[in-house]
């Protein structure tokens, strides 16, 4: 019998629905950590029972049960739920006292039952905390928020949700939905996966490529990019590295790689300016990857900028970034994480990035002469969710064959949509084609010469480079009068018949 898939609004729309419970008891930026743990803890609760049910069918049934078999081919799966810590155990109890410390065991087990796959990753989130209220208030919310979890639309089963990104998309989708709320992001970050579609198409990662995102949030563009890999190549031979400075986003990507079976990675905790921990053997020198792609915070403030002159690993060498504005400096780290031969990376950046001069001129300008930036491209306003300025992705590359930069003007390419606009198919496509065919298309593209940029003074302000200024249609102005003499007359007669009924009715003069 064919089973429905369930579709990412299905799944949005319940999680929505669980921060009911939350409301009013605590803040946003807190209960979204309890919803997408336990988003997670009924995700793999619900894959495993799936599982363990097919075996059923094909060891058991009819009479010739073989539990210990089927426990022990359960043991061989990918991730192990222990006895008693499921969704479905803890739901069951959800009656009793005590489910906060349930839910707490429940999730320190699976922790330890699984390995580093989860190492530390529930340690900054307790459902058995005083910030739910006294016991019995606490009970009463979790019990709520289990029984939200365990409605029929919410079955997370292999078949069901297929390919979806559950996590992050949930993720994504909250945060949105908070940020519209307070004004604010809270510091937290992510791609719209439309624009991680194209960062993971444009640099080709593929078999045997080390893949590294400095800022990782939730992890969906390290997973696009690991994607990609197996559908160019077929080959899992990969390996995914990050790092995330806000630990319930770092706990968050943790799931996500754990979700989707992306065994080979390695996601450190930390700030990647300040102090990062994608380190060599010795603990000395930064790592090195072929492919390198990031989201960074716009214009980030209080990034590092006093301990950034003495930093040991020589990322500011080109220059320091301003104090108040972290672009540089995001972009100097992941450009000296490239390896020399095959390193290649794209960065999603404020449009300020292109033209402010002072330091970030300075840099900007080595990294051209260097020959490492390969192309620029506008993108729409309003992508991004909590700034409706237009951003940009500049792609660099190590090893270019020519010292031209290919400038993309996909501004005015977008779907339009209520408070967010969104690059479709067709949009990406045509950013793809023009990217590999590296050919100048009128008002859309150029491909500009080291000495054309050189005579900008190194600035990349799009426009300066796509023409995209459309001539007005002339105006006929003998058949403008025309028109006008015709609406005259026309009024005339209108005039005169209204004087008419208006004599009719008695009011004439």
């Amino acid at each position: 019998m064919p089973v429905n898939q369930i579709n990412q609004d299905d799944i949005n729309k319940a999680v929505w629905a669980a921060c009911d419970t939350f409301r009013g008891v605590i803040n946003a930026d807190t209960y979204k950590d309890f919803v997408l743990t336990m988003l997670f803890l009924k995700y793999i609760s619900d894959v495993y029972k799936d599982d363990y049910n097919k075996l059923v069918v094909q060891y058991g049934g009819a009479g010739n049960e073989n539990p210990e078999l089927i426990r022990a081919m359960m043991s061989k799966q990918r991730f192990v739920l222990p006895d008693g810590a499921s969704f479905w155990d803890l739901y069951e109890q959800r009656h009793q006292p005590g489910n906060g410390q349930r839910v707490d065991q429940a999730l320190h087990a699976i922790e330890e039952a699984n390995g580093t796959k989860l190492k530390n990753v529930f340690q900054d989130i307790s459902f058995n905390t005083d910030k739910l209220g006294q016991e019995k208030q606490k009970n009463d919310l979790l019990r709520h928020l289990l029984e939200d979890f365990g409605k029929d639309i919410l079955n997370l089963s292999t078949e069901r949700v297929g390919s979806l990104d559950v996590i992050g998309n949930a993720y994504e989708f909250l945060i949105k939905h908070f940020a519209a709320g307070s004004g604010t992001t809270a510091g937290e970050y992510y791609t719209p996966p439309e624009v991680s579609t194209l960062l993971a198409t444009l640099l080709e990662p593929t078999e045997g490529d080390q893949i590294c995102d400095p800022c990782t949030g939730s992890g969906s563009l390290l997973l696009k990019c690991g994607a990609m890999v197996r559908k160019n190549s077929g080959s899992k031979k990969y390996a995914l590295f990050g790092q995330e400075a806000i630990g319930s986003t770092w706990a968050l990507a943790k799931m996500n790689m754990f979700l989707h079976g992306e065994d080979n990675h390695r996601i450190e905790w930390g700030d990647t300016i300040r102090n990062p921990l994608l380190l060599d053997k010795d603990g000395k020198g930064l790592l090195h990857f072929d492919v390198v792609t990031a989201n960074p915070p716009f214009s980030l403030d209080k990034w590092g900028h006093d301990d950034a002159s003495g930093d040991p690993y020589g990322r500011f060498r080109r220059g320091v970034p301003p104090k108040t504005k972290g672009d540089y400096a995001f972009i100097s780290h992941m450009i000296e994480t490239l390896k020399p031969e095959t390193g290649r990376m794209g960065v999603v950046v404020p449009h300020g990035v292109l033209f402010r001069a002072s330091s970030e001129g300075k840099i900007r300008q080595q990294l051209i002469e260097e020959n490492l930036l390969d192309t620029v491209i506008g993108l729409p306003e309003k992508l991004f969710f909590g700034t409706g300025i237009p951003a940009a992705i500049l792609i660099f590359k190590k090893h270019k064959t020519d010292n031209n930069v290919l400038f993309i003007d996909a501004s005015r390419e977008f779907k339009s949509g209520k408070n967010q606009n969104q690059l479709t198919p067709e949009n990406i496509q045509k950013v793809i084609d023009t990217y590999k065919a590296r050919d100048s298309v009128d008002k859309y593209a150029y491909l500009a010469s080291f000495d054309e940029i050189a005579e900008n003074d190194f600035n990349l302000n799009i426009p300066r480079y796509v023409d995209t200024f459309e001539e007005e249609a002339e105006i006929d102005l003998v058949a403008v009068r025309t028109e006008r003499l015709e609406l005259q007359n026309e009024l005339q007669v209108l005039e005169a018949e209204m004087e008419g009924h208006l004599k009719e009715l008695g009011y004439g003069a």
